[in-house]
């Protein structure tokens, strides 16, 4: 056998050996809670527009709880909430939370102050199964008081024949060095 004929055969067959090896292997990262999530409103998850809708809703509301299940049910398993924003010295930062860890960080502020989170305008994007809506909202403490904050979220979602499901949310705050653009106001 010639040399490199036997050189690409060990190449191979390292690699076959460490495929087979890694596929047994645990991930070393952090795991998340794959459970299925609670059953759905159907209301909720028929359209884009109202699994968006429901999302805003389950995490409103005056001090107290919220419908934690609500919201549990309107996510596929595995899906990600993704808070963006910039540090003190300028470095944009990310943090990727499953959506159990977006629950047990929200909770204990959301019972003890109101918030309240609202659409001002969404942009829907389609094609086959998937679907993006990039959403500018505003944030406040009472319902009727004005915004504290402002910001997009990015909003990724899944039809999987029978409803719609959010993979991703994925948002950044506007700053005052960092003004939503006109654009994203305005329908």
């Amino acid at each position: 056998m010639s040399r490199s004929l036997h050189l690409i055969l060990c190449c191979f067959l390292v690699f076959a050996m460490m495929s087979f090896f890694a596929y047994g292997q645990t991930p070393s990262g952090p795991t998340q809670k794959t459970d299925a999530p609670p059953q759905a409103k159907e209301a909720d998850v028929n359209s884009i527009e109202h699994i968006v809708a429901a999302l805003y809703s389950g995490i409103s509301g005056p001090a107290g709880p919220r419908d934690w299940d609500r919201v549990r049910s309107l996510f596929y398993a595995g899906a990600r909430m993704i808070p963006s924003r910039r540090t003190s010295d300028g470095k944009v930062i990310a943090r990727n939370l499953s959506v159990e860890e977006y629950i047990t960080a929200s909770k204990p502020i959301l019972d003890k102050e109101g918030f309240f989170e609202t659409p001002i305008t969404n942009r829907i994007e389609t094609w086959d199964h998937i679907a993006h809506v990039w959403s500018t909202y505003q944030s406040r403490h009472e319902k009727d008081e004005a915004p504290f904050a402002r910001g997009i979220n990015s909003i990724e979602l899944m039809n999987d024949g029978t409803r719609w499901w959010i993979i991703t949310v994925y948002w950044e705050g506007e700053e005052k060095d960092h003004p939503l653009p006109e654009k994203y106001l305005n329908d």
